[in-house]
């Protein structure tokens, strides 16, 4: 559960890419260990006063990786898959959009992964591959999820939806509410 602070869409990307740098800087224990460190990279993401690097950081670590499924590690039937579904349709432009159909959005998946995440968003397709697993969120590869967070962010700033406090209402943003803006269509 994210903390108080975060109350928005919006926040919830900052929050998740925030657990990023820290698991970057700290290993995979930093969630518990390095709250405070969490929270204040959150809040300097939010504030304004941090950045967080453009995604060509992601596409150039992305062709430093082995080639091999990003899902499941398999060498075998690898194609490009499109971390946000390349077929979302906010807006008539999502079709040509760079953003989406480009190199920004795409990382190396089996045919097998590919198929099963389909249309799915990113915490949807973890929180079934993982089923059971209340912390699936925090067991997306880092590369995976930056670039999923930087590509839906500019989605939600299409559709308007950064500000919306989740998808359900009257509750507490998480983590699959960042899929939500999966489901607008024009």
């Amino acid at each position: 559960m994210p903390p108080k602070q975060v109350e928005t869409i919006r926040d919830e990307i900052l929050y998740q890419y925030a657990k990023i740098i820290a698991k970057s800087a700290f290993g995979l224990s930093s969630k518990k260990a390095d709250f405070g460190f969490i929270l204040k990279t959150f809040l300097e993401l939010r504030d304004g006063t941090k950045k967080w690097s453009e995604i060509i950081r992601e596409d150039r670590q992305f062709l430093q990786t082995e080639k091999e499924c990003i899902y499941c590690g398999s060498t075998e039937n690898l194609q490009f898959d499109h971390v946000v579904p390349r077929s979302i349709r906010i807006k008539e432009a999502c079709a040509s959009c760079e953003k989406l159909q480009g190199i920004h959005n795409q990382i190396w998946a089996c045919s097998r992964c590919n198929q099963e995440k389909g249309k799915s968003g990113l915490y949807a397709f973890f929180q079934k591959k993982l089923f059971g697993d209340k912390y699936y969120y925090d067991k997306i590869p880092s590369l995976l999820e930056k670039k999923y967070l930087k590509t839906i962010y500019s989605c939600h700033e299409c559709a308007g939806s950064l500000s919306k406090n989740s998808f359900e209402g009257g509750r507490k943003v998480l983590a699959l509410d960042i899929d939500g803006v999966l489901g607008f269509q024009v």
